[in-house]
Formats: structure tokens, sequence, C-alpha cells
């Protein structure tokens, strides 16, 4: 991955401090040398981390911004995505990354370890078998979203409107949306003028 690339990301997010994009380059550098032991992204998508991973996560940081107080768990994060890059962007907002895979996890807190991300902790779990709550549930097109929502919903608290569920998926999903009248839906390419983000969108469905 070219270092153009997450220069960009001061074009997307004008505010962003040259900590966060050295950090952004650094967990690149750490991805790339990490797959190679431990196959947790495809090559495909390694050799694309910039715009499959990196931007989609912060895809999230363009419709909301995570305030100090509150937390967020990341269900399904697999190698860390949307969760490692949207603590970045939010270093003074907590972040709990779950999978029920080991080797993604062991993965993910070398990472974490080796950034330094004081704000992340990533644990080897199922989210039905997890009790926790959080303002936020993120995830990323890990299963049609009403088996999502069913598996995750008990992780939010329910104190405060502006609680809910962030989730990324692509194409066309209509119909699994039907019975959910709150949700809100965004086109992600609105965000990124970039061909992949052509059919990806956010789902917001506040609590």
């Amino acid at each position: 991955m070219e270092k153009t690339d997450i220069l960009q990301l001061k074009k997307y997010f004008p505010t962003i401090s040259d900590k966060q994009i050295h950090l952004f380059k650094e967990i690149s550098e750490l991805y790339t040398f990490w797959n190679k032991q431990i196959n947790v992204i495809s090559q495909k998508d390694i050799e694309n981390l910039f715009v499959r991973h990196i931007l989609h996560s912060l895809s999230i940081a363009k419709i909301i911004e995570f305030k100090s107080a509150e937390t967020i768990v990341d269900v399904g994060t697999g190698g860390g995505f949307p969760g490692i890059p949207l603590a970045i962007m939010f270093p003074d907002t907590q972040f709990t990354l779950i999978d029920s895979i080991g080797k993604k996890i062991k993965v993910v807190n070398e990472i974490i370890n080796t950034a330094d991300l004081k704000n992340v902790t990533a644990l080897q779990k199922r989210s039905n078998e997890y009790k926790e709550q959080f303002n936020f549930v993120t995830g990323r097109a890990v299963t049609a979203f009403p088996a999502f929502y069913s598996s995750v919903k008990h992780l939010i608290k329910k104190k405060n409107n502006r609680n809910g569920i962030l989730y990324l998926k692509g194409g066309d999903f209509d119909e699994e949306l039907k019975s959910f009248k709150k949700a809100k839906v965004y086109s992600i390419k609105k965000f990124f003028a970039k061909e992949y983000f052509e059919t990806k969108k956010l789902i917001y469905i506040p609590k």
C-alpha cells in the first residue's frame, strides 16, 4: 500500500492529526506483516487494505462522532474492522472488539499492543454469550442483518436514544430491513468517490 493512500485521509477528514496519520500507516504495515504469518485478510484485500478495510471502516465516522464517555463493541471484528480504524479516529472513546475465532483475535491483539492503542480491548467471545452493554454495536457484513440484530441487541444500553447499531453491508438488502422502521441507510459512495463503494451501505438503527 502506498503512503499516498494514507495521506488521502486528510482530504476526507480535514481535522485528522499527524499522529493519527502515523498510526494508520503503522497499522497498515502491521497488517501486511501479520497477514503473512496468520491469514486473516484475503490476498486481494490486503493489497487494497486502505480502501477495502480502513476507509470502509471510517465511513461510520462520516455519520456519527463518538463521544469520550461512550463505549463501542465491534462484533465479529475479524482482523479488527471496523473497530481498529475507528479507535484511531476516536482515541478518547473505548472500544471492545470481539470474535469467536482465536487466531483473528491473536492478530488483533498483536496490532493493538504494537501500535500502543490504549482505548482498545480484543476478546475471543461470541456475541450471544457476552453480557456487557455498550452505547453502540458495530459490525461489517457478519451475516444477514436480522440475524445480526437478534444476536447483538442485548449488548446495547437503553438509556440514550442515540445508542444503536452501525452495520456495514453491501448489495440489496431492502427485504432484510422491512421490519426495522427506524433504520437509516447511507450510501458510502457519497462519502468516498471510489468504485469499490458503489454498492456499499451503512445501516444505522437507533435503539
